[in-house]
């Protein structure tokens, strides 16, 4: 399922940006000629319609925890839900990894912690092997499973650091279980699910200190017991946005809101908006004169004066939630 874009071509990634998109967002060049004085904006006035800002103290829904039993999964009332689903991958160190399944409705991805890079060590091993082994559950698992990402996730990382795999990694989870989404996640990759145009649900970042997340490597006893773990129903039209800290230490939630929104109203399939948001994202990955994520956190964690984004490995897997 893998959408990768290689070095050669990445020059290409600014015409997959809506003009609207960049009039929105601050992003200086746009495609189009700008009009002349007097001339309406045509660009303009399309961005004011279909990227609205977020209504100020509009609240998110609360996760609730999910269920650590798989047998509690038949609990879960059955609907006629699936999801539809593509990615798109920017490379910059080549450490991140995803998966996809159709059949189990379940999607993942991995960043490996950079930090190995310096001592010789494969970063990208421990997240390869872990997305890996979480395809080989879900393709082996029996006709009609409902997938707990948590177990999913504990059966992959046992198999990883069994092998002896070096290096570390972040990971996030999501599937669709009978009427329900269900995740989990550790470190900095996550989630964010859309309703009607608004976020819905939020994953939240682990870190240690800042640009230090949280991970999972082999030599740690406690395994997956620190992962963020969740579910809340799911109902056709919610779309389901998984990525890896390029993504978020790049795109604010509002940013990536408005993003959505547009891509629902403009009609993208999901590989459309996968690579819509991570070519946006690699733009203000890029930029020096904008305010990210990433720089605002710098801000306030260091106290640097900056505006700029995060240059990094870019992994977009956009899940439609579908009747």
């Amino acid at each position: 399922m893998e959408k990768l874009i290689s070095p050669q071509t990445l020059s290409e990634i600014d015409e997959r940006i809506p003009d609207a998109l960049r009039f929105a967002f601050g992003i200086r060049y746009r495609a189009s000629p700008t009009p002349n004085p007097g001339e309406p904006d045509e660009i303009a006035n399309f961005a004011a319609a279909l990227l609205p800002p977020r209504a100020p103290g509009e609240p998110d829904a609360v996760p609730a925890k999910c269920k650590r039993d798989e047998g509690d999964e038949e609990d879960v009332p059955r609907r006629d839900l699936r999801m539809e689903f593509a990615s798109c991958y920017l490379k910059r160190h080549d450490e991140d990894a995803h998966f996809g399944h159709a059949d189990t409705c379940v999607v993942g991805v991995a960043d490996g912690v950079g930090g190995y890079r310096h001592h010789g060590v494969d970063a990208s091993a421990f997240a390869r092997e872990l997305m890996r082994s979480a395809h080989e559950e879900a393709v082996t698992a029996p006709p009609g499973t409902r997938v707990c990402p948590l177990t999913l996730l504990e059966r992959a990382y046992e198999r990883t650091a069994a092998s002896g795999t070096p290096a570390a990694s972040t990971a996030a989870i999501v599937s669709l279980a009978g009427g329900a989404l269900r995740w989990v996640n550790v470190g900095d990759s996550g989630f964010a699910v859309f309703r009607d145009g608004r976020l819905l649900i939020r994953s939240r970042k682990q870190q240690s200190h800042f640009n230090c997340p949280l991970s999972l490597k082999a030599e740690d006893a406690g395994g997956v017991a620190g992962a963020e773990v969740g579910e809340a129903p799911a109902a056709a039209g919610d779309v389901v946005v998984v990525g890896t800290d390029g993504l978020f230490d790049n795109v604010s939630d509002d940013e990536l809101e408005r993003i959505v929104g547009m891509g629902v109203a403009m009609g993208f399939s999901p590989l459309n908006m996968a690579e819509v948001v991570a070519a946006f994202a690699h733009e203000a990955a890029r930029c020096t004169y904008r305010d990210t994520p990433y720089s605002v956190e710098k801000r306030k964690q260091l106290g640097a004066a900056s505006t700029c984004g995060k240059p990094d490995d870019i992994t977009v897997v956009v899940a439609f939630i579908v009747s």
